[in-house]
């Protein structure tokens, strides 16, 4: 529903928060090492330098890089045409004046093999790092995220803290040399294997994988286990909640606590980001309800039909559509509904538990681009495709251990085809058995016949040879006043003595 119109500004400044909040968030999942073997003086006991990922860039998983150091006094926003340093090599640069991306893209065109950008800001929990002049500390940690542009940007790289980062590039200009390992450690694998999905209830990109994956949740079976997460964004920490006012126009719930973009940015009509947010709340006490199994079949059957049914601005939050898609797969409305209130309502100020815990979980994750899947905690790179996300999650599986859907479909050409005929998979250019034995024998068949006939021909030119040389030697005479050479009839019997024949008359 359309709130009270407040004013424009207040709106696009929450807007700007927003967008802010979504960058913020911060990887807990520690998958790498940042160590310094040279000088002794700078190596770090245990896991050595605390650092950020790059949320792009391909991390050799497994292994490890420990080169040389070298810094780029320039700050790489534009590329190098000579490179003064000879690779492969570790290239140490300065955090500003433009995007992530953008500099490890100059950085990798250098031939570095890895970079680590040397932050510039304190943050505010580290109280030995000393902030520049008319710098203030952060309270957010930093993230190294994707500006859309970084899926040809190869090489691995770091964001080092300030503090750490100051006392390395001190080295580094007074030409000591400096060696440094960056390493990746893969997740644990075993028997089983969880995968989340992070995404808005108006994700576009997201509808082809909601209504194709079903299928794959129920042959994966038990040995999965599936959990969604619906994004919003802090209110608060946008500052659209002031003194009980919600100053966000109709992008949140309870009071301008949590809040949606706008999907269709019109701020006056269609969608709103409050019923963005009401609906990714019915999804949660969706899953809550009938998605403790691990494969909510009931969950993924809701957001497919609800794609055909609801999705759409005169139907995306009417009552009556969403009540009939969920009494149709099976879901009673009223303890969804239930679940919305008892956790916390929409309208009222204060917190509803369902919409905080999903606040914090996609903080802890560091998600900053949807829709994403991400498997054993590792989120995968790349649009959210069937075939990457099966492939993905039955890599998950320790040797051996893999599900047989996945022995079966996982190298298919056509994933999603196999999955849907239990297994079933037809190889690229393929035919049927049936038809492959048929066309075996009808191969054998008219080869045989091949064979006789040759060798009927053979028999006949054998036959045909002799015939020929007896007609052109031994011709028989039947009228010898043609003065033809011929062998006369004669019935009586005759004696070759001494081995000659005195009837044999040569010409």
């Amino acid at each position: 529903k359309k709130m009270k119109k407040v004013s424009q500004r207040n709106v696009i400044a929450c807007a700007m928060a927003a967008v802010g909040l979504s960058m913020s968030v911060v990887n807990a999942i520690v998958s790498s090492k940042l160590q310094i073997h040279i000088p002794k003086e700078l190596k770090k006991p245990g896991n050595g330098y605390e650092h950020k990922e790059a949320l792009f860039g391909i991390p050799p998983y497994g292994g490890s890089i420990q080169k040389n150091v070298v810094y780029a006094a320039e700050d790489l926003c534009t590329p190098i045409a000579n490179p003064p340093w000879r690779p492969p090599y570790i290239l140490f640069i300065d955090r500003g004046g433009c995007t992530f991306v953008q500099k490890i893209r100059n950085a990798q065109r250098t031939g570095a093999a890895a970079a680590i950008i040397a932050d510039d800001r304190c943050l505010c929990k580290y109280s030995d790092c000393v902030p520049d002049e008319g710098e203030e500390c952060e309270e957010r940690e930093p993230i190294m995220a994707d500006d859309g542009s970084g899926s040809d940007v190869s090489i691995p790289s770091f964001l080092m803290y300030k503090q750490d980062a100051d006392l390395v590039r001190k080295y580094l200009v007074d030409g000591t040399p400096v060696n440094a390992e960056m390493a990746w450690k893969l997740p644990t694998l075993d028997d089983r294997v969880e995968y989340d999905l992070w995404l808005s209830p108006k994700e576009t990109a997201a509808l082809d994988f909601l209504s194709t994956w079903k299928e794959a949740a129920i042959a994966l079976g038990d040995r999965v286990s599936f959990t969604p997460h619906m994004y919003i964004y802090d209110g608060v920490d946008a500052g659209c909640q002031q003194g009980g006012e919600d100053l966000c126009y109709n992008l949140c719930t309870n009071k301008g606590r949590y809040c949606a973009t706008d999907p269709d940015n019109n701020l006056d009509e269609g969608t709103s980001g409050a019923d963005v947010v009401e609906e990714s709340l019915r999804r949660q006490c969706i899953y809550l309800e009938y998605g403790k199994d691990g494969i909510a079949v009931p969950w993924w059957e809701y957001n497919e039909l609800f794609i055909i049914e609801c999705d759409n601005d005169k139907y995306f939050n009417d009552k009556d559509c969403v009540n009939s898609v969920m009494t149709t797969v099976g879901i009673n409305p009223n303890i969804i509904e239930n679940c919305m209130k008892e956790s916390g309502g929409l309208a009222k100020k204060g917190k509803n538990i369902v919409l905080q815990d999903q606040l914090g979980k996609f903080e802890n994750a560091g998600i900053v681009i949807l829709p994403v899947v991400s498997v054993n905690g590792v989120s995968i790179r790349g649009a959210l495709d069937f075939a990457v996300v099966f492939k993905a999650i039955c890599a998950g599986f320790m040797t051996g251990t893999e599900p047989s859907i996945c022995k079966k479909c996982a190298n298919c050409p056509d994933e999603y085809e196999c999955v849907l005929k239990g297994g079933k998979c037809k190889s690229s250019g393929s035919v049927s058995t049936g038809l492959f034995v048929g066309s075996m024998m009808a191969l054998v068949f008219g080869f045989s016949c091949w064979i006789l006939v040759q060798y009927k021909r053979q028999q006949q030119q054998v036959q045909d040879q002799v015939k020929g040389i007896l007609a052109e030697y031994m011709p028989l005479d039947n009228n010898k006043q043609n003065g033809s050479t011929s062998i006369e009839d004669d019935d009586d019997d005759f004696d070759i003595p001494n081995n000659r024949s005195n009837d044999l008359e040569l010409t």
